[in-house]
Parts: C-alpha cells; structure tokens; sequence
C-alpha cells in the first residue's frame, strides 16, 4: 500500500540569509528561544518522516552542530545554485518512497500539518505536488497560476505581470514527490533564468514537457510564513509567545499580560499559578499548581514544585525547588541547586550546586556555593561559603541541621559544621565545628579612651595639603 511508503524529509538550510543582517545562519536564529532549524526537524520527526536530509552551506560548522544531534544527515552544497540545485546536492537517487521539501526557516510548520499534507498527497494520483497557500496580502511570494483548477506555473513575483500580481495563492516552498520521480525530472530543469540559477517552481514547467501530473494541495496560511529579516523574527517569537500563554490560560493558569510574557512551547506551568509580566520561562522548566512568579524573572529548565513564590527579577537556571520555597526578589539560583519544602532564599542571594533542607533560609545578601545544608538552618547576612582555593580546585562546605550563622560568617571550605551548633557574627571558620557547638573565631576588640577625640584635635592642626 501507498501509506506503508518510506517517509523522507530534505530540508534546505545553505542560505546566509543576507536580509538577516547577521553573521549566524538565518536557520539557527531563535524563534520562540528555539533555533528555526531545530523546530522544523522536531516538527518533521514527529510527523513521522523517517529520514532527514539537511542541505547545509553558509556556515555549514555551526548548523552541523545543531542539527546532527538530532538525527538528521547533512549534505553539503558548496555552491549556492538555487534551490534545485539544493535538493540535488542532497542525493534524492538514493531515496525511496515519498519525499517532502521544505525550507529551514518556517518557523510555524506543524506536524500535524505534515501529516495532513502527506495524506493528501497519497491520495492524489499525480506524483509531485506543491504546497499552495491563500494570503491577503501576498507580496514577494510567487504566485501559483491554475487553469480550470489545474496547476500550470509558478511565477515568480519579481517575474509576474501586474495581472499575476492580483493572485492571492502562493507558493511555500514546501513540495512533496515521489522520490523516483523527482530523481528523474530535477536533471531536467535548466539555468535560464536572470541569476542563472537552478530554480524549484521550474519542476512544474518541467513534469508538464514529461507528461508527469503535478498537483497544487492548498494548505493552511502559516506554511507560507517564514522568517527573512529581523523585524519578520521578531513577529514570529511574539506570535509563538503568544499562542503559548493562551494555550497556558487555557489550562487555568493567570497570565496577567500576555502581550509582555515569554513562555518557550515545552514549558509546563500548574493551574492556578500567576506569571506575572517580563517573566521568561525557557527550556525544560516545569511549575506546580498555585505557583506565583513576580516580574521581570528568569526561569531555564527549573523544576519549580506547588505553591512556590519567585518574587521579582530573580534568574533560576537548572535548578529544583520543592513545594512552598520562596525566593527573592533579586536572587539567582545557578545549576545544582537544590531547595527542599518551604526554604527561603532572599534578596541578593546566590546559590550554585547547593543542597538546602526543609524550612532553612538565607534571607539576604550572602553566597552558597558548593554546601550541603540541613533543615531549620538559618543562615545571616553576608554569608561566604569559600569554595575556591588557589589551586583552582572547589571545596564542598557541610552545615547540619538546626544551625545559626551569624552575619558577615565565611566557610573556608572543606569544613563541615554540626547540628545544633552556632556561629558567630563575623567569624572565619576553618576547622569542623561539633554538634551544639559556638564558634567564635575574631579578632579581639580594643578600647582606647579618649583616643578619637585626640586623633581629631591633631589633624586640626596639621598644616592643610594645598
């Protein structure tokens, strides 16, 4: 049967992109916090194209990267000859079954848009199709010329007449063939063109002079969105933002401006929790039901528990937090961090591969880095846990449970602390300190009476320096 056909993919990612103005390959800039390439091939994936071919040229190093993690196979097109020279660079003779072609910069492919697309194309008894769409305002596309409803041309629109100009239909850029056949006709189409260029929408005029059918199936009108210059990158990570939050308030979550709120698709926030505006939930990030996030933070792939406060212009990056912490304002949470139910992290404190038990605190100003710490532990402002020595090696710092660290304390790590014990103030601990323990480790304090007044009475009369 049709439909138990090879699946294959070709997508075309060799172009600078030029209108771009940038030095990165217009297929890797982010839509949505997600290189353009990198949707595509999951869209492709989970449609269920089996392999995924990637024509790769400008910058030919960095998409590599991008895109064989993913699975897909790159072929190089050393040449910029035009689109069909594209797909040939990419060895359609060594494929069979169906073949889809689609651009590395539709940012807004679909899977089940492929999917609807690819059954669309098995029912139909042409060999080759090409992806149309209906606009408003169809501007540079090229426009799909039909007679009697049958596809005839594809006209460029630097090439049309004004008359072709009035077209709505347009091209793109998304074909679908049957592999043997597309192997047979892309020889076939020539260079004649002003930029002497080997050029895709030629495929129609070419199956018509073989006597090969070719159809044009109509598709939704995002197809035909793809993304040429910055200002067209913004637009499409707004309307990615967009659609997220409705989706997310959809779901029962408070998103109080949707319009100012950047939300990646493969976050996942419970009901009832509020984002507030300027929030960015990126990557893998997950929040619990009842959640409250404050303005102007930054969450990446954070597992965030229910009932959890993130209080304004904090940055958590690979972080876990369980359910009831409250962090913030102004706090960071780096990688490795690991907060149990109802801890307290406050204003400028900043943690980074650091353990925290249930219900301790660093209310402010202090860094833990490198430290396990047990629960009921207070921790005072100004705080130090020193983890990096001059051999360019870090230490870990152990704090039990049910401790008190008076401000301004600094750990020099390795050193462990015991439970129940206590610090004090301004202390620089260097050893271990026991269980219900005070360490107290400062310099003595002296009085001299009368010395203050003395020292000023002196400097009155010292001559003035100009």
């Amino acid at each position: 049967m049709m439909g138990q056909k090879k699946f294959s993919a070709i997508v075309l990612a060799a172009g600078q992109g030029t209108r771009m103005r940038s030095p990165l390959p217009k297929v890797l800039h982010p839509v949505g916090g997600v290189p353009m390439i990198k949707r595509v091939i999951g869209q492709l994936r989970k449609s269920g194209v089996q392999e995924i071919r990637v024509v790769v040229g400008y910058g030919e190093t960095l998409v590599r990267q991008v895109v064989e993690p993913l699975g897909a196979i790159c072929f190089p097109q050393n040449e910029q000859r035009g689109t069909a020279h594209a797909v040939q660079c990419a060895h359609p003779e060594t494929l069979h079954g169906f073949v889809i072609i689609v651009n590395g910069d539709h940012p807004f492919l679909q899977s089940e848009d492929l999917s609807d697309l690819r059954t669309q194309f098995e029912g139909l008894k042409d060999p080759l199709a090409v992806v149309s769409a209906t606009l408003k305002k169809p501007g540079s596309y090229g426009r799909i010329i039909r007679s009697g409803g049958t596809l005839k041309a594809i006209v460029e629109a630097h090439e049309a007449t004004p008359e072709t100009l009035k077209i709505q239909e347009i091209n793109t850029g998304i074909y679908l063939a049957q592999a043997e056949v597309l192997t047979r006709l892309l020889p076939k189409i020539e260079d004649h063109n002003r930029k002497g260029e080997y050029y895709l929408t030629d495929l129609v005029e070419v199956a018509q002079s073989e006597h090969v059918g070719m159809s044009a199936i109509l598709g939704p009108k995002r197809l035909a969105m793809g993304v040429n210059t910055q200002r067209e990158l913004a637009l499409a990570s707004k309307i990615l933002f967009r659609k997220k939050c409705y989706e997310l308030m959809e779901q029962g979550v408070v998103v109080i401006d949707p319009a100012h709120t950047y939300i990646e698709e493969s976050v996942m926030v419970g009901p009832s929790s509020v984002i507030y505006p300027g929030t960015y939930l990126r990557g893998e990030t997950t929040m619990g039901p009842f959640c409250v996030v404050e303005p102007h933070c930054h969450i990446s792939n954070a597992k965030v528990g229910e009932s959890v406060q993130i209080r304004a212009g904090s940055y958590i990056e690979d972080a876990s937090i369980d359910s009831r912490c409250v962090i913030g304002p102004y706090a960071r949470l780096r990688p490795g961090t690991v907060l149990a139910e109802e801890v307290q992290i406050g204003n400028f404190v900043e943690c980074k591969n650091a353990q925290i038990g249930k219900k301790s605190k660093a209310s402010h100003l202090t860094y833990l880095g490198d430290v396990d710490i047990g629960s009921e532990t207070n921790i005072g402002c100004g705080t130090i846990t020193c983890n990096y020595q001059a051999n360019r090696k870090k230490y870990r710092t152990k704090i039990g449970s049910n401790v008190f660290v008076g401000s301004d304390t600094q750990f020099i790590a390795p050193v462990e602390v015991g439970d129940g014990s206590i610090i004090a103030s301004g202390s620089t601990i260097t050893s271990n300190v026991p269980d219900h323990a005070l360490a107290l480790s400062r310099g003595r304090q002296v009085i001299k009476e009368g010395y203050a007044r003395k020292y000023r009475t002196l400097s009155e009369k010292e001559p003035s320096s100009s």
